[in-house]
């Protein structure tokens, strides 16, 4: 059985190497739509796969993280990203640079962190994130299963080395939130939300 969630958020970034010099070379947006596929082949004491309630904590606050932020690639040049972080309240910094497809991967691993430290407490089983799908565009998309996600030759991303500024962390209800999930601290879904 398979799920759908679907989130919005509103992101800047440059994406250097791309043939397209607007892209490239200059700062520019997308509204997003990012779509996670949950599956799973038991449902909880609801009849569920998982409870999309249950999204809307650490899932929701890691995606809404991009909202309204710059999202930069640690390889880009010294003085942008010094320049970008000093005149951004919201940022998040990648390994790898911000395109559609590094966005995909990027969103399900760390869903992928999220369910594996998560404490089930209706019987949820066997609950894995199937793909995540990103709209850069009305008319384009990235789609990004387990074999992308982890595939080095597509760059290899090191869930320690994404960064969010404090400007993002002070919104999340937990500030350590990204840190607790990386020690592999569990998190405890609620039993009612």
């Amino acid at each position: 059985m398979r799920i759908r969630k679907l989130y919005r958020f509103e992101n800047a970034h440059i994406v250097r190497g791309c043939s397209s010099r607007r892209c490239s070379e200059s700062i520019h947006g997308h509204s997003y739509e990012v779509e996670l596929i949950f599956a799973s082949d038991h449902l909880d004491r609801g009849q569920m796969v998982y409870d999309f309630g249950l999204t809307k904590l650490t899932i929701r606050e890691l995606i809404d993280s991009f909202d309204h932020a710059i999202t930069l690639w640690s390889g880009d040049d010294p003085d942008y990203l010094r320049d970008m972080k000093r005149w951004s309240r919201r940022w998040v910094e990648l390994p790898v640079s911000p395109s559609a497809e590094q966005y995909a991967r990027v969103i399900f691993l760390m869903v992928e962190l999220v369910l594996a430290n998560t404490v089930m407490v209706n019987k949820e089983k066997n609950v894995t994130i199937e793909s995540v799908i990103v709209h850069e565009t009305r008319s384009g998309y990235a789609q990004a299963f387990k074999e992308d996600a982890h595939s080095p030759q597509m760059g290899v991303i090191e869930l320690g080395s994404i960064q969010f500024s404090d400007g993002v962390r002070d919104e999340w209800s937990d500030p350590s939130l990204w840190e607790r999930l990386l020690r592999g601290e569990k998190i405890i879904n609620p039993t009612k939300i």
